[in-house]
């Protein structure tokens, strides 16, 4: 994956253009991402049956675009389950969307791999982590052979049970003991979860193998309270040089569905264009900002 000359990848996620992963949707997200200077696309699996992958693929490296791949699992196909069944059609479902990242060209794979996208009504049990850890040692064990990662994108409480912080995500890690699983920071889940924004990508340290930057409301990077120059000094501090992608969300692109699951009530944007351009410059300063990575 190329890096900018500050020495990031910087990416957008697909859902800033397109609600799904058509053809036409597609095309029109790989073109926007170029147009508005973007190093890499990130896609949400949610829609996989719908992606055409050669020809995904042949646009993306047409384009000079990198990808790579996110999920998060379905209740009923829920690899932190008790029930067999449930774990074992969540473990299916991780497989086939790791065989489609590679397929695409992607070496990230990353999201809540670890549970369904959504809120709980009880802790996760004893049994259902256990079932966590041996599901995703398997697909680690894959990943690796195919020259892959696994990011553990750390979600706040109303999206997972499974971590919340920095620290839950080490934990889980080192649990599965793969060293080809890493960490995913997102902003905005941390502005929920983590005392600051500071000390999480410390202690992940050079654990750390992809971030979100999204603000508190998931609008425009700047508008909200979030202290990105705190977050963009810490990553400096560490030497991160692995992706920074751009996340936020509107039901005007997004699918009604997805929309519901993801909570997105009122829309803090409608022009996708302005709105990306606006993230890429955002990112493109603070990485400057910071200084050189070390």
């Amino acid at each position: 994956m190329t890096s900018t000359p500050l020495g990031n990848p910087i990416g957008v996620h697909a859902l800033v253009w397109a609600g799904d992963t058509s053809p036409a949707s597609l095309a029109h997200a790989v073109e926007m991402t170029r147009a508005t200077g973007f190093d890499l696309l990130e896609l949400s699996l949610h829609d996989s049956v719908n992606l055409d992958v050669p020809a995904a693929r042949q646009q993306l490296e047409a384009a000079g675009i990198a990808v790579a791949c996110s999920r998060g699992l379905a209740f009923d196909a829920d690899v932190s389950s008790a029930d067999t069944a449930t774990v074992e059609r969540g473990e299916q479902l991780l497989r086939d969307s790791l065989a489609v990242t590679h397929a695409l060209g992607g070496t990230h794979f990353t999201g809540a791999l670890y549970s369904a996208l959504g809120k709980y009504g009880q802790p996760l049990s004893d049994a259902g982590r256990r079932n966590v850890v041996a599901v995703l040692r398997r697909l680690a064990q894959e990943a690796k052979g195919l020259g892959m990662t696994l990011g553990l994108e750390i979600c706040n409480r109303y999206e997972t049970n499974v971590i919340n912080t920095a620290h839950d995500a080490l934990v889980l890690a080192d649990d599965i003991g793969e060293d080809n699983v890493l960490i995913h920071l997102d902003t905005y889940h941390m502005n929920i979860e983590e005392d600051d924004l500071v000390r999480p990508v410390r202690e992940v340290g050079d654990r750390l193998g992809y971030v979100h930057i999204g603000e508190n409301h998931r609008g425009y990077l700047g508008s909200g309270h979030l202290d990105f120059t705190a977050f963009f000094h810490a990553l400096a501090d560490i030497g991160y040089r692995g992706p920074i992608t751009f996340e936020s969300f509107s039901s005007a692109v997004a699918a009604e569905g997805l929309s519901n699951d993801l909570a997105v009530w009122r829309n803090l944007w409608t022009d996708a264009e302005d709105l990306a351009r606006h993230a890429h410059g955002f990112i493109t300063h603070q990485l400057s900002a910071a200084g050189p990575r070390r």
